[in-house]
């Protein structure tokens, strides 16, 4: 369906990659391109002239360039102002693009034929807004756009070719446009107008939409709740036992940990309890605190796992917040979520890309207000749910891991699932020697936002068939592989570079020159935790689980722990903690796992060794290491 997808591609775009719609007076230059479209999507014929396009223009933020330095300063272990997180006002004015990149880009609007009345910056200050029709968007931005469908869900996109272009003088002001090459969004019509259908976008927490979704080897007949079959059931004394996590909350009217999930993935109350009366009949009764997001609501999947491990391992005292997003409706993207957490980051209609849902929804789904700014955001965040780099284009992935990096300045600890199919992208997809996919490909597909660098990448670990609990651990390889290895998007950041060229000097594998970048790139996962054969309660049954979807929750419940004793005595809580594991002071605050591979490619992938490495990352939590060298900390 791919190489089918591409051929017709190259067929209805045919020049689109190398016409430009040139202007008499101004210049133009490519802004961005793309060279493959994803999996199930095809072109089915030109949009209308006259359809009208919601144009959004994110504006360059200023002082992107010291983002890094500033998350630093707050974050490593080192600097005197470790801890000392921002405001989300600060945040917002430091970053807010200059008048001169409104002016600028405002005024090749008007000077192209946009009335000056139709466009309007948003309240943020982050985007120019307009609503145009695709002639006028066309010529504004020298491309064609075309309805897109999907093969699956016939699920319908509008967008531009491989390439869009923007004046030369007006491009170093703008991130990206939309809509134009991302397909993490939808199309919403007129009435009456092209489109017969409501047309949706694809949602991130359907299945084959993008999500790392757990896997299941079916009903468990039996089970065992104690140490000795660890090797076989994973429940949650052997989360304990295997990170040696023990602890009695002190601060909890103070402390917070958040699980993200994407409707329609939700969980259902009764599999708590099944689950609860087996392992933590304390908590019987027991619910997440449920923040709804743009018509977010319970009902089962994901959030099973995700809520039967943190819940239990965090205890009764400490409450969880359920992050339920989107309508099942609409759905909902990343966007959605960051919209809710920091103000600064919603726009006109939505997100950071301006085409997310719009509400009141007007087909039926969730009928209150776009949520922007409704929360506070929890100290340790969650979230086991991933696309890959090729599925997005660079510049909408940089505008979205920058706004990562500005929750981390504010204090909160982002995790991201690191991906269950080794070096290859969901659903074992690769890339061809061009970089486009390709399920018999032999170069890498890294992940995103696993391979954003200010978010902290969990990979998965397993207890070997026949081990013990007190054994070590090696990578998964059971049912699922651990994501990882290195991006082909970001650059390394200065915390990991020692530790990934020291693995890239004595344990690279000798794959041919393209298998996976080598350019000094951002390298992932970061930690790792245990991800096989896990005993859930799905709909009444108990099953066996795996994935990085059970490696991520449970990270963040042993965080939330640390948090908390910090907390407790005064201290603030742990934030971005990229720089501070990576440093020497937590060099023997992780179980180093040095077994085990994670295959995809056709290739068996990287190796586990002594250190860093691009399958377990620093290796898993020793909770009392890690708890005794945080509180050392200021």
């Amino acid at each position: 369906m791919l190489l089918a997808s591409r051929l017709l591609l190259a067929v209805v775009l045919g020049l689109t990659s190398v016409v430009v719609f040139a202007s008499p007076v101004v210049p133009r230059v490519p802004h961005e391109r793309r060279s493959a479209i994803p999996h199930g999507w095809a072109p089915t014929r030109r949009a209308d002239s006259d359809f009208i396009i919601p144009l959004r223009i994110g504006l360059s933020q200023s002082n992107l360039q010291s983002l890094e330095e500033y998350l630093l300063d707050v974050s490593h272990p080192e600097s005197p102002n470790y801890g000392n997180h921002w405001s989300p006002a600060k945040v917002a004015e430091t970053f807010k693009p200059s008048a001169e990149s409104v002016s600028t880009v405002r005024g090749w609007l008007v000077e192209s034929g946009i009335g000056a009345e139709r466009v309007r910056l948003n309240p943020s200050g982050g985007w120019l807004v307009a609503n145009v029709t695709v002639a006028e968007a066309e010529e504004l931005l020298g491309t064609e756009y075309y309805v897109y469908e999907h093969a699956e869900t016939g699920h319908k996109q509008l967008g531009c070719g491989q390439t869009y272009h923007l004046p030369e003088h007006v491009s170093p002001h703008v991130e990206l446009v939309t809509p134009t090459l991302h397909f993490d969004a939808k199309v919403r019509h007129r009435r009456g107008g092209p489109l017969e259908k409501r047309s949706v976008k694809s949602k991130v927490g359907s299945p084959g939409s993008g999500p790392v979704s757990p896997k299941t080897t079916g009903i468990i007949k039996t089970i065992f709740n104690q140490l000795e079959h660890c090797d076989e059931q994973i429940t949650p004394i052997c989360v304990r036992a295997l990170y040696d996590f023990v602890y009695l909350p002190l601060a909890t009217h103070k402390n917070s940990i958040g699980i993200v999930e994407y409707t329609p993935q939700a969980y259902v109350p009764s599999d708590l309890d099944m689950f609860f009366g087996n392992f933590s009949a304390s908590q019987v009764g027991e619910r997440p605190n449920l923040i709804s997001i743009d018509g977010g609501f319970d009902v089962n999947g994901e959030s099973d796992l995700d809520l039967q491990y943190a819940m239990s391992l965090v205890g009764k005292s400490q409450p969880v917040t359920l992050y339920q997003t989107g309508d099942d409706v609409e759905g909902a993207s990343f966007n959605t979520l960051l919209d809710a957490l920091d103000g600064s980051y919603c726009t006109f209609e939505g997100g950071d890309d301006p085409e997310d849902p719009a509400y009141p929804d007007p087909f039926g789904g969730y009928q209150g207000d776009l949520q922007c700014g409704i929360v506070t955001p929890a100290h340790v965040i969650s979230t086991s749910y991933s696309y890959d780099e090729w599925e997005l284009t660079p510049a909408y992935e940089q505008r979205q891991c920058a706004e990562y990096a500005k929750l981390g300045l504010m204090g909160v600890t982002m995790l991201y699932s690191s991906g269950d199919y080794g070096v290859a992208g969901n659903g074992g997809i690769c890339l061809d020697s061009d970089g486009e996919p390709d399920f018999f490909g032999t170069s890498f597909a890294p992940s995103f936002p696993g391979s954003c660098p200010f978010i902290t990448s969990v990979g998965a670990t397993q207890v070997n068939p026949g081990a013990k609990v007190t054994d070590p651990e090696s990578a998964c390889m059971q049912v699922i592989f651990s994501g990882g290895g290195f991006s082909n998007v970001f650059a390394m950041p200065s915390y990991q570079k020692s530790a990934v060229e020291h693995y890239l000097s004595k344990y690279a594998p000798a794959y041919p020159a393209g298998t996976f970048n080598t350019s000094g790139s951002r390298a992932y996962p970061d930690l790792s935790a245990n991800g096989a054969n896990y005993v859930v309660a799905v709909q009444g049954e108990f099953e066996l689980v795996y994935g990085t979807s059970a490696s991520s929750p449970v990270t963040a419940a042993i965080l939330s722990a640390v948090n908390d004793a910090r907390l407790a005595i005064g201290k603030k809580p742990i934030g971005f903690i990229n720089p501070t594991i990576y440093s020497g002071a937590f060099q023997h605050a992780f179980n180093d796992i040095t077994n085990g591979t994670n295959p995809g490619c056709g290739t068996d992938g990287f190796t586990a060794e002594p250190g860093w490495d691009p399958v377990t990352g620093l290796g898993t939590p020793n909770f009392p290491r890690l708890l005794a060298s945080w509180l050392l900390l200021p």
